[in-house]
């Protein structure tokens, strides 16, 4: 198991965090979660996370408010932790509210778990993964 490769999925829907959390644990990550907006700033600001994936359409307030609460939390390691939203919001300037919110990656849903792959990679390498 890889020590220190801790990634926070903010997401309400069950069966995409069962998804992804399959998807990334068969890579040797550890999945961090959170149902909702307020629960993922709270993880956010208390565990010691690599990278953080963000559903926009949250139950309580939306991905673009959580990821302005996590870069302005007082934290300094969140001003640059990566945070990768995922959307099925798919409308022209979707993209550029998210990156303005401060997120670095905006990925679209239904979810493409080689992509996720991919970008996750690039923001935190797992040092050699296990084939699959």
């Amino acid at each position: 198991m890889i020590v220190g490769k801790n990634i926070l999925y903010i997401e309400d829907n069950p069966d995409n965090m069962m998804l992804v959390q399959r998807a990334l644990e068969a890579r040797g990550y550890t999945l961090l979660q959170a149902a909702d907006g307020q629960t993922g700033v709270d993880v956010a600001q208390k565990e010691e996370v690599d990278l953080i994936l963000l559903d926009i359409n949250l139950p309580d307030i939306d991905g673009y408010e959580v990821a302005r609460r996590i870069r302005t939390s007082g934290k300094s390691a969140l001003t640059y932790v990566p945070i990768i939203a995922i959307t099925a919001n798919a409308l022209k300037g979707d993209a550029e509210k998210a990156l303005a919110a401060g997120c670095d990656v905006y990925m679209s849903k239904p979810i493409n778990i080689r992509e996720l792959w991919a970008r996750v990679e690039a923001f935190v390498p797992t040092d050699g993964h296990s084939a699959s």
